[in-house]
């Protein structure tokens, strides 16, 4: 795994080991910031279910004012942190060793202009997390969600009752991303 495109181009990240993560697939990572490369400059971007932190330092390397990273994993976490020093962005990031409902409903204090989430397959966590945010007072209309899933069916069965529009979906080998903007009001 390596970062990109932007400042870190080309560094080399540490990866977790093991079954219980799944790192996004440069190819996909690439593909989502090509989509999005006209909304990174600037934004605020939280990556919910970081792993290795690679989507986040990759927003941060292509010009993004913060990133927000969540993780459970204590192992991961040192991943993270090994990962950011390596790529010099610890000044842009906040890292966060918290359960994302905690993270989502407790810490974040501003509006979110981009918002990745990549959680466990097999999990509701999704759904959890759009429905949190959208009671929240972090995101504004033009918040870009991404999921990234390989259960393209049951999450879009389980958030159509949301208030969330899905916008685009990609589909790159097993993996899915799905492009959401929460609905306009009026």
């Amino acid at each position: 795994m390596r970062i990109i495109g932007g400042k870190a181009r080309g560094t080399k990240l540490y990866t977790l080991e093991g079954e219980n993560t799944r790192p996004t697939l440069d190819r996909v990572r690439e593909s989502l910031f090509n989509i999005l490369q006209y909304n990174i400059q600037d934004s605020i971007f939280l990556d919910l279910f970081s792993g290795s932190g690679a989507c986040g330092i990759e927003a941060i390397s292509r010009g993004a004012q913060k990133a927000i990273l969540c993780e459970q994993s204590k192992q991961a976490i040192g991943i993270i942190k090994k990962n950011i020093e390596k790529t010099h962005t610890k000044e842009k990031i906040e890292l966060y060793q918290i359960d994302f409902r905690e993270l989502l409903r407790t810490k974040l204090q501003e509006k979110l202009d981009i918002i990745f989430i990549d959680p466990p397959y097999q999990t509701d966590y999704a759904y959890q997390a759009i429905k949190i945010l959208l009671e929240s007072n972090v995101i504004k209309e033009s918040t870009k969600i991404i999921i990234e899933t390989d259960q393209l069916e049951n999450i879009i069965e389980s958030i159509k009752n949301l208030e969330i529009e899905i916008m685009d979906k990609r589909k790159y080998g097993r993996a899915h991303l799905i492009f959401l903007e929460p609905k306009r009001k009026g």
